[in-house]
């Protein structure tokens, strides 16, 4: 355990070591308020490695965790956040689990009422609401009617055991969502898959029950690395790259005195880089520590979950329609008369 550590620190642990959980583990480790006790992961030569780098203990089965630690972060891959979600809430242990939740919204939910009946903290690691964009947009959204975002980058190996749904376009399901609070009315999705098993492009229209429309693209076969998002309501048009840390909004405002056209204000704002896993973290282990909800709550997480598997299920039904066109050959085309 952490020699550094006030008596009053969360005592918390990471479980799976690979890039999200080693970042997570580095920022833990001098993070005043949380004592870094463990890593763990599968692999123990994987959580040996990490655990060397901060003196922390190496573990490769998490229930070892159990009256050691009083919360830990999960960054196993998704198809694993339930069971080892589940076995820690069973045991006291708050938890920050990374996106998605887990892989299916009826698992999510039990890890929601299972947190709620112990008391226990349930945070979902949605980065993008930490990021200096993502906290300015909270101010500035009041009433979206459409909405369009592109979130596309190169193929990398790493979080393709998921589609892209839940890899990448997760996290502009998660901001929308709270933009817009009123439930999806319906969705169209298209996409395929490309270099992975699963769906590696796909572009999908939702409409919710409040008027508003929201056209989303994730792309993880792109040449290039794009996360924009253009947010348009009454008398105002907003701008945003996520990766330019940029915002460009445009207002209406009241005419002049005796003029009839009404004044258009814009406003063109840079933030300054900031650190979004860490901020993640610090919050998750303030909401331990005081006993207060997550800004990311399990609720939010479902709430993502939920919207995503609506559009998975599109997505298939159009993938089949594909696949049965193709079968059945070209169609002819009739000659002009």
């Amino acid at each position: 355990m952490s020699n550094k550590a006030a008596h009053s620190a969360v005592r918390i642990a990471v479980v799976g070591t690979g890039y999200f959980g080693a970042l997570h583990a580095g920022k833990l480790a001098g993070l005043e308020g949380a004592d870094l006790v463990a890593v763990v992961d599968a692999n123990p030569a994987t959580a040996q490695g990490v655990a060397a780098k901060h003196g922390v203990l190496g573990l490769s089965d998490p229930r070892d965790l159990i009256g050691r630690v009083d919360a830990a972060i999960i960054a196993v891959p998704t198809k694993a956040h339930y069971d080892v979600a589940s076995m820690l809430l069973d045991n006291g242990i708050h938890l920050l689990v990374e996106k998605p939740i887990t892989d299916d919204p009826a698992t999510a939910r039990r890890l929601v009422d299972r947190a709620k009946a112990k008391g226990l903290v349930l945070q979902v690691g949605h980065l993008e609401r930490f990021s200096a964009v993502g906290v300015a947009l909270r101010e500035k959204v009041k009433d979206a009617l459409y909405i369009e975002s592109y979130r596309i980058a190169p193929f990398r190996e790493r979080g393709t055991d998921v589609g892209v749904i839940l890899d990448l376009m997760i996290h502009d399901i998660d901001l929308i969502l709270t933009f817009v609070r009123a439930p999806i009315e319906s969705v169209e999705a298209i996409g395929v898959p490309v270099l992975s098993p699963t769906e590696d492009i796909v572009n999908t229209r939702v409409r919710f029950t409040n008027g508003c429309f929201a056209a989303m693209t994730a792309s993880r076969v792109s040449f290039k690395a794009e996360r924009k998002m253009r947010i348009f309501q009454p008398e105002s048009y907003i701008g945003i790259d996520f990766l330019e840390r940029s915002l460009r909004s445009v207002h209406k405002k009241a005419p002049l005195e005796g003029s009839l056209r009404p004044e258009i204000e814009i406003e063109n704002q840079t933030y300054e880089e900031s650190d979004a896993l860490l901020e993640e973290d610090r919050t998750f282990i303030a909401a331990v520590a005081n006993r207060t909800p997550p800004l990311v709550s399990g609720a939010d997480g479902l709430r993502a979950l939920e919207a995503a598997t609506q559009i998975m299920r599109s997505l298939r039904e159009n993938l089949d329609r594909l696949a049965q066109a193709r079968a059945a050959g070209p169609s002819s085309i009739p000659e002009p008369a």
